[in-house]
């Protein structure tokens, strides 16, 4: 079962529209490096497309009907947008759901620092990394800093060409001989991913007594200056540090992209697009972007909290359902993709495969039945009759898929968000891009998988 590759069948007016859609989609990976700055974008796109908050909503007890278009934020890094449907919303929603944090450096809360006429930043890495890739590679720094006095300053720096950038610093090859002795998984340690900022001592004044820490004084003089911070403020400050630059067209065929946290912003913008993209929904259409999901979903901002499950209860309120068993009837009569990557095959590391259940760049959206480990530890596993249903609605719109599972059965494995929505008893079935270096800084995807992706997603909140 053998699936055809997508670029064999484009027509110049096909092209045109994956070029249209991908520009749009590398745009938003540069504007939305975090889950803070994903959010932000997100909630512009839904206000042009003629969405209100829900926080609006409510203060004007506004009766929500078909055709009406609400969004709700949780503490600006999660949001959900719902399409009202012309079908009883007990009967279910049709929901997108994918994830906006990616793997990443966090600065610790007591992170700044001189060693040796040097100042650097202490990190915590973030989600699933080979810690090695990560060093001497041109950094950004991205996040918020939150006062005493309740103001919140936004920091970006590095993206701007008149920008300094920063690194993470590793022993040159002359002298490496301990380190490459070393297991990958040990060659750079957590606690070496030190971000190097600066090495410019400050200039005292003579009659000046605490001459301490030149460098780390200067930076702090810096901060002052320009966002007003002091060295105590980094105790409420999420300060997160990514790749530098923009994603790229990747290839001399320009028939791919590279650029940091596709996993999964990639899955998040086609969603996204599918939203905005349907009108008059039969059932109410849903897309949810949740952060944490790369750290087991946790905390108030991840899937497992129960934003989404009030957000639901609200919806349901203003749409003038009062018993308490709609929430759980129009939970479990849901049904959703969890919109999330897959690996892609790379021929290089061929043994890590099982050839005829992997994703292949160019054909398509991808399915797996089931995530988990193994012996499909922690999966969902979808049901063989959603996933028929699934595959008529693509068919029928001529949308290119296939199906993998991610890696051989006793290499390795990962997980999703689909296991928690399917808690409620809904159908769920993982589904999105497959993507090449996943989890590394630079990450790889194919134009014509996030188009047929985007296609298909939009089938589904069409017709399922």
């Amino acid at each position: 079962m053998e699936r055809k590759n997508a670029w064999k069948t484009y027509s110049k007016s096909d092209e045109a529209k994956i070029e249209s859609l991908c520009e749009g989609y590398k745009d938003y990976l540069f504007k939305g490096k975090t889950e803070r700055e994903g959010t932000k974008y997100v909630i512009e796109k839904a206000k042009a497309a003629g969405y209100i908050s829900l926080e609006e909503a409510l203060k004007k007890n506004k009766k929500l009907k078909a055709g009406d278009k609400v969004y709700a934020v949780c503490m600006g890094k999660t949001i959900a947008l719902f399409n009202i449907g012309k079908k009883n919303l007990e009967k279910g929603m049709n929901i997108l759901g994918a994830h906006l944090d990616s793997p990443r450096l966090d600065v610790k809360q007591n992170p700044l620092y001189e060693n040796s006429e040097l100042a650097y930043l202490d990190t915590h890495y973030y989600g699933g990394i080979k810690k090695y890739q990560w060093v001497t590679l041109p950094l950004a720094i991205h996040g918020v800093v939150a006062k005493t006095d309740g103001s919140v300053v936004d920091i970006v720096i590095g993206e701007d060409e008149s920008d300094p950038v920063f690194c993470v610093t590793d022993i040159l090859i002359h002298l490496a001989q301990e380190q490459m002795a070393k297991k990958a998984n040990v060659a750079v340690e957590g606690e070496n991913l030190d971000l190097l900022i600066a090495s410019r001592p400050l200039k005292f004044k003579k009659d000046e007594k605490d001459t301490k820490d030149p460098v780390k004084k200067n930076v702090l003089a810096i901060l002052k200056k320009k966002y007003g911070i002091e060295e105590e403020d980094f105790i409420s400050a999420e300060l997160e540090i990514v790749p530098a630059g923009k994603p790229r067209d990747m290839g001399i065929d320009s028939s791919m992209i590279i650029a940091y946290g596709q996993d999964d912003k990639v899955c998040a913008y086609t969603s996204l697009i599918a939203q905005l993209n349907v009108k008059n929904p039969e059932k109410t259409s849903c897309t949810l972007l949740v952060d944490k999901e790369e750290i087991g979903s946790v905390g108030a901002t991840g899937m497992q909290s129960k934003f989404f499950e009030n957000c639901v209860a609200e919806i349901l309120e203003l749409a003038g359902y009062n018993s308490s068993l709609s929430l759980r009837r129009c939970l479990s009569n849901s049904c959703m993709l969890s919109s999330d990557v897959s690996a892609g095959f790379d021929p290089l590391y061929a043994n890590c495969f099982e050839k005829k259940n992997a994703a292949y760049l160019g054909r398509g959206m991808v399915f797996n039945k089931f995530t988990g480990a193994r012996g499909k530890s922690g999966s969902n596993d979808a049901n063989a009759e959603y996933i028929g249903k699934i595959r008529g609605i693509l068919e029928k719109n001529k949308v290119y898929y296939q199906t993998a599972e991610l890696g051989k059965v006793d290499v390795g494995g990962g997980g999703t968000i689909a296991y928690i929505l399917s808690l409620y008893g809904m159908e769920v079935i993982d589904c999105g891009v497959a993507v090449l270096n996943m989890h590394a800084p630079w990450e790889v995807t194919s134009k014509a998988d996030i188009y047929e992706t985007e296609r298909g997603y939009e089938a589904f909140l069409s017709e399922a």
